[in-house]
């Protein structure tokens, strides 16, 4: 123990000893343990019952792996001290202290003087209390090790402490008891907001994420940090709650909180400390989504749609509601449903709002991408084998996406590229509601909703001999097609919804009339995923200021010149030019004396005129400048 960790830790004894003095307590008084009746222990354990579950999940395990051989009694209290369950080896208590180790014991300072569980609690940190630090001479055969567990609100929800005989070695068990607490912490915490927000895990080192000793940031899709344990504190430097993801780390929220689940983020905080971190997205949408005036489109639904509910699917689109208010009415009866449309217009968002709203959102939703499986592997992918069914099988086999689904619904993206081989055993299963393993003879039952989507029509598929008549149709119960984007009627305000969940906080509510007006009229060949790649592009490079055109993506701008014959130079304002004299409609001698006037830099010319460097390129080159 350091030099200035020695002193605080002897201030906090000598801190106890002064407050048991002032309560009027002295060395040889001994306390008697009030055990409550029966009837009030049945209340303080339905009060505590998640906490005593959750403690209980945490300890059992390290007692038998790692303590079974230990005489250690450990001890959960609740924030008022009084003790709510034991585990461990009771023997190491004289038989006169035994009633302070069962359940509705009080160790409160006033009434048992200094020691672990009661100071711990007025100091809010964990403490170790030896022999002879004791207060009470009763209570000096006993070492005790508490720490305090934190709820998400950083109060104390209750005490994990360890006793001991007092001539054991006491090494580790201090740091034995934090780590429990912690762990009973991170599962109180993954309890109350797990499902239904994002989840950041942190460490030192990628290798270490499983650790409970890793800190968690519990943020909603604003980016705002709603829960924290201590570590998370400890590592960042801060109290975390309530702050928000720029304010802690130099990467921008919308990378943070978009990155793969899979893949692990590197982060460097304000403090130029780089930690690794893993996200976690929410498993389920909060209940009061899509019931605001104006929806929210969460980070990962920007991209993935995965929080989206049936509610903000649609701003007025009558194609859009029609789609989703006829899907969701067949689907709860168990009609199958095909949603068709053009790349990129939704529809894996709305199959994953329509799962949230139907009667099976506490089952699985299995996606599938049939054109994203090797024809090969497809059946027993789908179907699950056996073990050994065929050479590089599983040797524990495999369950497969069909049973995955079971009670659930089963969802398969681009239908129209599974084979014909497949496409025979599906029909089999949709017909039977049974499904054979690949290698098995024994057929399994199976219950699923079938939700199914293409981008390519199917009945060219059946004309070419490439998909099975018979399994069109069953699959075929409801066909919804989703409207391209340039064809929607609520185009305007979907794109200034996008717009503001992806917005800087320092930048403007809305976007100008200018940059809306370009965007509405643009063709949108790749749809609402294009328009959220535009829209993240131009945020990005305006950097916190106000998006203007010439921060739309050149690609973007070139497009839309070149399918919409527009004009940006008469169609919009160009700033930084207006000293510059002209006259009107002189569309080449004002090109010109901008990219003088830049010396120049195209990109600054380019600027200032509004138009993507490959309109000023072509215009130099009319003007044998470039």
């Amino acid at each position: 123990m350091r030099k200035n960790e020695y002193s605080d830790y002897r201030s906090v004894i000598a801190d106890s000893w002064n407050r048991c003095i002032a309560w009027g307590l002295d060395h040889h008084h001994e306390p008697a343990p009030l055990i409550p009746e029966s009837v009030r222990l049945e209340e303080i354990n339905r009060k505590y019952s998640e906490l005593l579950s959750m403690t209980e999940a945490e300890v059992l395990p390290y007692y038998r792996n790692v303590l079974s051989n230990s005489r250690c009694l450990i001890l959960l209290a609740d924030q008022h001290a009084t003790v709510l369950n034991s585990w461990g080896d009771e023997r190491i208590t004289e038989p006169r202290l035994k009633p302070w180790f069962q359940a509705g014991a009080n160790w409160q300072e006033q009434n048992c003087g200094t020691n672990a569980i009661g100071t711990s609690i007025v100091i809010g940190a964990p403490v170790q209390i030896h022999r002879n630090e004791h207060f009470l001479k009763t209570n000096r055969s006993i070492i005790g090790s508490a720490a305090p567990i934190f709820d998400a609100n950083r109060r104390i929800a209750g005490v994990l402490s360890a006793f001991s005989d007092a001539y054991l070695p006491q090494a580790h068990t201090l740091g034995m008891v934090r780590l429990l607490s912690q762990s009973v912490e991170n599962r109180l915490i993954n309890r109350q907001f797990g499902p239904d927000h994002f989840q950041i895990t942190l460490n030192t080192t990628a290798d270490n994420f499983d650790s409970p000793w890793s800190g968690i940031l519990v943020c909603d899709d604003s980016g705002r940090v709603i829960a924290s344990n201590q570590r998370a504190d400890q590592l960042l430097g801060m109290n975390t709650v309530e702050a928000r993801l720029d304010e802690l780390f130099t990467g921008h929220r919308n990378h943070i909180l978009g990155h793969p689940e899979t893949e692990t983020l590197q982060l460097t905080t304000r403090s130029k400390v780089r930690l690794s971190a893993r996200i976690k997205r929410p498993t389920r949408a909060p209940e009061n989504a899509g019931e605001a005036d104006q929806p929210s489109l969460p980070e990962d639904v920007r991209q993935s749609g995965e929080l989206l509910t049936i509610k903000n699917l649609e701003y007025g689109d009558s194609a859009v509601k029609r789609c989703v208010t006829q899907s969701l009415k067949v689907l709860q009866r168990g009609v199958p449903v095909l949603v068709t449309g053009e790349t990129g217009v939704g529809k894996e968002v709305l199959i994953k709002a329509l799962h949230r709203a139907s009667h099976r959102k506490d089952q699985p939703l299995v996606a599938v991408n049939c054109a994203a499986i090797p024809p090969e592997l497809v059946e027993s992918e789908l179907f699950g084998y056996e073990p050994g069914a065929f050479t590089g099988a599983r040797a524990q086999g495999s369950l497969g996406f069909l049973r995955k689904a079971h009670k659930g619904i089963l969802f398969l993206d681009e239908i129209g590229e599974m084979p014909l081989s497949a496409q025979s055993r599906l029909l089999r299963v949709l017909q039977e509601r049974v499904v054979t393993p690949v290698g098995s003879t024994d057929s399994v039952p199976v219950d699923i909703l079938l939700v199914t989507a293409t981008n390519r029509p199917l009945t060219s598929r059946i004309e070419s001999g490439h998909f099975r008549a018979d399994l069109y149709y069953r699959i075929n119960g409801l066909c919804v097609e989703l409207p391209a984007l340039r064809n929607r009627v609520d185009r305007l305000t979907l794109i200034q919804n996008i717009y503001s969940q992806h917005r800087d906080p320092e930048q403007s509510r809305q976007l100008s009339p200018k940059v809306l007006s370009a965007l509405e009229n643009h063709p949108w060949p790749g749809n609402i995923r294009q328009l959220v790649n535009v829209l993240r592009v131009a945020i990005a490079i305006a950097d916190g200021e106000d998006v203007q055109v010439w921060h739309l993506p050149e690609d973007f701008l070139v497009e839309f010149e070149a399918t919409s014959g527009w004009d940006s130079d008469t169609d919009l304002p160009e700033p930084g030019v207006a000293d510059v004299e002209v006259e009107p409609g002189n569309t080449l001698a004002r090109t010109l004396q901008v990219y003088r006037k830049c010396t120049g830099n195209v990109s600054q010319a380019a600027r200032e005129l509004a138009i993507s460097r490959n309109t000023l390129y072509k215009r130099l080159r009319e003007l044998g400048v470039h």
